[in-house]
Order: structure tokens, then C-alpha cells, then sequence
């Protein structure tokens, strides 16, 4: 299965990726918006704790495209999400009216 396989590479060496947040949006918009819109990423419950979980998430949703993402476009769109949504790792950033990124992961 790709998505297995593209996973498993993500996971060992995320830094050897392009990494490109603003590819990464025009990708997700393109390709993902059609089916949910980014504030199912907003929700106060969700089962995103790491980067790990989040490359899961992509891995796991890209299928429904009917597109087959390169590994460089899959980490793309995890760090346009994370960017814009869920800051693992990163500061906190000022968030819309309304609009709500889930709490950092804490380290282990």
C-alpha cells in the first residue's frame, strides 16, 4: 500500500522534505477542500497530539483524493495544517473570531 509505505518514510526523515506550507495549502484547497472545509481542523476534540498523528491523518485521508501525492506534497499539506492550524511545535498564533487551534503537544 503507498500510503503505508509513504508513512514510514515521513516518519523516519520528515527534515529531508521540501516542506513548502504555501504548496502545501494550494494542494489541500485544491485536492481536500472539496470534501470538508479546514474548520474540521478547529474542532476541541481531536485525536492530533504530535506530528506523528498528523502524518497519520494525511497519510491516511489522501487516498480519498483519487490522486496519488508525492511524499514531498503529503509533507507539504502537514505542515500548511500544522502552520495554519494545529502549532505543534510552534508558538501560538492569534487565531479568527471563532476559530480555535487545538493546545500543543506537551514533550514526553
Amino acid at each position: 500500500m503507498r500510503c503505508a509505505s509513504a508513512l514510514a518514510v515521513l516518519a523516519l526523515c520528515p527534515a529531508a522534505f521540501a516542506q513548502d506550507p504555501v504548496r502545501g495549502k494550494l494542494l489541500y484547497e485544491t485536492h481536500c477542500g472539496g470534501c470538508h472545509y479546514e474548520r474540521v481542523h478547529e474542532r476541541l476534540r481531536t485525536k492530533i497530539k504530535d506530528m506523528g498523528d498528523l502524518r497519520d491523518e494525511v497519510s491516511r485521508w489522501a487516498p480519498q483524493t483519487k490522486r496519488e501525492f508525492t511524499l514531498d506534497e503529503l509533507e507539504d499539506m502537514v505542515q500548511y495544517l500544522n502552520e495554519s492550524h494545529y502549532r505543534l511545535g510552534l508558538a501560538p498564533a492569534d487565531r479568527p473570531l471563532g476559530g480555535r487551534a487545538p493546545e500543543p503537544a506537551t514533550a514526553r
